[in-house]
């Protein structure tokens, strides 16, 4: 008879593999819930509102499973704060030199394509994020403080590139992609009603002034580690800061480069108008476990100060008064 042949004993990054998931399977039912703006529902971990299926169980494999390398460079933000547009700008500048603006990829592909979702792929497929080519570009929604010593350290081996934007905006433009994404199935989710949410901090990362405060007081700490941007200034003077983005990365333009107009031909490439009207960015598809979600979906207007059309004086002065309140003696403010 021939023998039978036994299962390979498991390897420690395995056994590492199912220890985080037994972790997670026994902690998610201890957490404090809440509803969701176009999930079920919201978990309060570590003083923050997290998706259970990506955020959380991202982080834990992030703290058991990713090794960050010397030249790492990590998008971070809030959602709905330009992610988009900074992945693109990001992506550009590093690749400035491989690739020629007539045929550049971001014509042809969405920036996600270039800077992926680090909580998503590092349990969904970490093979994606060991392979992509130095510098890593990755892109996360993590406020600071949840990610792991060994990386957010002064001795850490990567940079954080964050970038904030007005939290007047920010409950706007996060209430209107809640509509895109929110399953037909759910109840309808009113703007009032995530008004009262983004204030009292319950919305996906937040509370938003915590995690604003935790890459802050980062830059402040350790200011090669972390660059911090504001959207506002950002769309006022956009090669300013872009030039600002070239020097923190290592990769600072040339005297020749800048003559040339590079810096320039970046932000064009990269500007809403540019991207939006793309034949990519107008209705590809993507799909995971719990929605369907197009490229469009991540393009609305791009402007500074939008919320003047969406929110009474009363519901402004309310958000500026807990910005005030919770900024209050950090040295941040927003306009």
């Amino acid at each position: 008879m021939a023998a039978t042949s036994l299962p390979s004993p498991a390897t420690e990054t395995d056994q590492e593999h199912i220890a985080a998931l037994k972790h997670f399977n026994e902690i998610i039912p201890t957490l404090p819930k809440s509803k969701g703006w176009w999930f079920d529902h919201l978990s309060r971990y570590k003083g923050f509102w997290l998706s259970s299926q990506f955020a959380i169980k991202g982080l834990m494999f992030i703290h058991h499973h990713f090794i960050s390398k010397p030249d790492d460079i990590i998008l971070s933000t809030y959602p709905k704060c330009g992610t988009t547009w900074l992945r693109a700008l990001l992506f550009a500048t590093v690749n400035r030199n491989a690739c020629d603006f007539s045929n550049h990829p971001l014509l042809k592909s969405n920036p996600q394509d270039f800077v992926p979702f680090l909580e998503a792929y590092v349990f969904m497929n970490p093979s994606v994020l060991e392979n992509l080519a130095s510098p890593r570009l990755l892109s996360t929604h993590l406020p600071f403080s949840l990610f792991p010593e060994s990386i957010t350290s002064a001795s850490g081996c990567c940079k954080f590139v964050y970038i904030c934007r007005n939290p007047k905006d920010v409950l706007v433009s996060k209430w209107h992609f809640a509509q895109k994404l929110r399953p037909k199935e759910l109840p309808p989710f009113s703007f009032e009603e995530a008004f009262e949410m983004f204030c009292n901090g319950v919305s996906h990362y937040g509370p938003y002034w915590d995690h604003v405060l935790s890459y802050w007081r980062a830059s402040l700490e350790a200011p090669e580690k972390v660059l911090f941007l504001k959207y506002e200034d950002m769309k006022k003077e956009p090669v300013v800061h872009v030039k600002r983005l070239a020097e923190f990365i290592g990769q600072p333009f040339s005297v020749e480069e800048e003559d040339n107009g590079v810096v320039e031909e970046i932000i064009k490439l990269c500007s809403f108008e540019k991207l939006s009207n793309l034949e990519v960015n107008k209705g590809s598809r993507r799909t995971n476990d719990m929605f369907v979600i197009k490229n469009s979906d991540f393009f609305r207007k791009g402007e500074a100060g939008d919320w003047k059309n969406h929110l009474t004086p009363e519901m402004a002065a309310r958000i500026d008064q807990i910005t005030e309140e919770k900024l209050h003696g950090s040295g941040l403010t927003f306009a």
